[in-house]
């Protein structure tokens, strides 16, 4: 007996015991491509009809009609990629006038020259007040001895003393001093100036300031 009648008997006996769908199924598709393929190799005998009993077992017989199942063919679908409309990049027409650039006028010429007056005349009057203070130190230098310099060097003493003679370093004045308090006479303290605050620091003893500088170490030790 051929592969085609074993498969026969198969499907027969499945169906008498009742087997279930799916090996019917399967043995059905079996049997159809075995069938084909004779059909391919022996195109010269004669087909071959099968017949099943459907009763109560409808689904058979379509199962056998319909053929071998193929399998389905893969299909590739490939989304379409819209591609948008890049906007036109437009330049911007060139401007010959800037509101933003303030163009000089005659009355803006006044205002810079004004300007430049008032910081003269405040420079003339800081002047005027740094005389004014040098004429209230001499009248100062009339006081009597003093024992600590940092307690008798008022705050505009201090301030005049810092820019005049320390060239603005506030550090250099309490340093100086602080030292100058320390030493026991006057001879000491007045070779110390000399070396390390005149000599450096380029003193000029005609100075009102450096002279009430002075006036004020003398008492210190007098």
């Amino acid at each position: 007996m051929d592969k085609a009648g074993v498969l026969i008997e198969r499907l027969l006996e499945q169906y008498r015991n009742d087997a279930g769908k799916e090996q019917l199924r399967a043995t059905a598709q079996l049997l159809l491509y075995e069938l084909d393929e004779k059909e391919n190799e022996q195109s010269s005998y004669p087909l071959v009809s099968v017949f099943f009993p459907t009763g109560g077992y409808p689904d058979l017989q379509r199962i056998v009609e319909a053929g071998p199942v193929k399998p389905a063919e893969a299909v590739t679908v490939t989304p379409e990629i819209k591609q948008e409309p890049q906007p036109e990049v437009q330049t911007a027409p060139e401007v010959l006038f800037d509101p933003m650039v303030e163009i000089p006028t005659l009355a803006l010429k006044q205002q810079e020259v004004n300007e430049t007056i008032a910081a003269q005349h405040e420079s003339v009057n800081d002047k005027l007040k740094s005389i004014a203070a040098y004429k209230e130190l001499g009248n100062k230098l009339k006081d009597g001895p003093i024992k600590d310099l940092r307690k008798a060097i008022g705050i505009n003493d201090q301030y005049l003393f810092i820019n005049d003679l320390f060239r603005g370093d506030q550090t250099m004045y309490e340093r100086s001093i602080k030292t100058i308090n320390g030493f026991n006479i006057y001879a000491e303290a007045e070779l110390w100036i000399k070396r390390e605050l005149k000599l450096k620091l380029g003193w000029n003893d005609e100075l009102d300031s450096v002279k009430y500088f002075d006036q004020l170490i003398k008492r210190r030790f007098a």
